[in-house]
């Protein structure tokens, strides 16, 4: 029994010095942007060319260089673009630089110029 409210303490003590908005969010931060979802990453920034747009299921492919903050080397991948106003400015052709979030196992654009 003494054990038990030993664990019981020190679990209540360690949670006790979390700061409130991680203990809130689980250490996510909370993006409004993607219907109130919890984003899993700070937004990263690339560059590169538009070489498909899929509106149906609000998807972009981007050859896009290399992307600093995820030490990635330069590649073609696709991207959900959650923002309908967003989709329709990217044709293919296009030169964009954007800034994307990963949300689970997708990667969204949050914003392209």
């Amino acid at each position: 029994m003494k054990c038990y409210i030993a664990v019981f303490a020190a679990v209540a003590l360690s949670i006790g010095f979390l700061p409130p908005s991680r203990a809130q969010s689980g250490g996510m931060a909370y993006d409004k942007a993607a219907g109130g979802q919890k984003s899993q990453a700070n937004a990263h920034k690339a560059s590169g060319t538009v070489t498909k747009v899929d509106p149906v299921s609000s998807k972009v492919t981007i050859a896009h260089g290399p992307v600093q903050s995820l030490k990635w080397p330069p590649m073609t991948m696709n991207f959900v673009v959650r923002d309908k106003a967003l989709l329709g400015k990217l044709s293919s052709g296009k030169k964009v630089e954007f800034e994307f979030v990963q949300q689970g196992s997708d990667y969204v654009i949050t914003s392209a110029k």
